[in-house]
């Protein structure tokens, strides 16, 4: 989307699934179900064996949605998925490899961080947004609202451990957006094709978005 920023667009998204499953035929159940479900970005993680194709298929099927590569922890892993589509890239930690790389890419990276000083680094580096992980394990809603207090010019997005009832929580706390993992999308529920539940879930978080 040609003069919108990242952020601006995971902000109007404000909700983040994260797709982690252990296979392509899951993974990909998952980006569709949840699609229909009316999230409008999607992070496929490269733990998803052979996640650049999954990316890329998702792209063909679904070309107006924001979709993102996570676990990104290798330049090469960084430049298959700008191959694939992807709009952004997201790692759990700061990866000086993949900042450099994506320099050539003109592709967003949002690196992760734990405390203040990781936080305030990764601004600095360029990241447009940080990835705040692991959020619940860090504090929760009451750990990012302290990182908005010395840091409100940064735009953060908590994520790991996050449920269903805590995504308007961290909304209220200043999250841009919550990115969110197994709870939305269970890989038993997916490997049962319990399609109701999975979209009936994300229904429920998206509500709590005001969406």
């Amino acid at each position: 989307m040609v003069g919108v920023s990242i952020v601006d667009r995971l902000g109007a998204a404000r909700l983040v699934p994260v797709v982690r499953t252990p296979d392509r035929v899951t993974a990909e159940r998952a980006c569709d179900w949840l699609a229909e479900a009316g999230c409008t970005a999607l992070e496929i993680t490269f733990s998803v064996p052979d996640a650049a194709s999954v990316i890329a298929a998702l792209r063909r099927r679904a070309p107006d949605l924001l979709i993102g590569a996570g676990t990104v922890l290798r330049p090469e892993q960084a430049k298959a998925a700008h191959d694939a589509g992807a709009e952004f890239l997201v790692a759990p930690c700061g990866v000086p490899g993949v900042r450099e790389a994506v320099r050539s890419l003109s592709i967003p990276f949002l690196p992760g961080a734990a405390t203040p000083t990781e936080v305030f680094a990764a601004h600095e580096q360029g990241a447009p947004l940080v990835k705040v992980f692991p959020a619940a394990t860090l504090g929760g809603p009451g750990y990012l609202k302290t990182l908005r207090s010395v840091f409100p010019g940064i735009a953060l997005m908590p994520t790991g451990g996050i449920d269903t009832g805590d995504i308007a929580g961290y909304l209220e706390a200043g999250a841009t957006c919550v990115g969110i993992g197994g709870s939305i999308a269970p890989v038993e529920r997916l490997e049962r094709n319990d399609k109701s539940h999975v979209i009936e879930t994300a229904r429920a978080m998206l509500d709590q978005c005001g969406r």
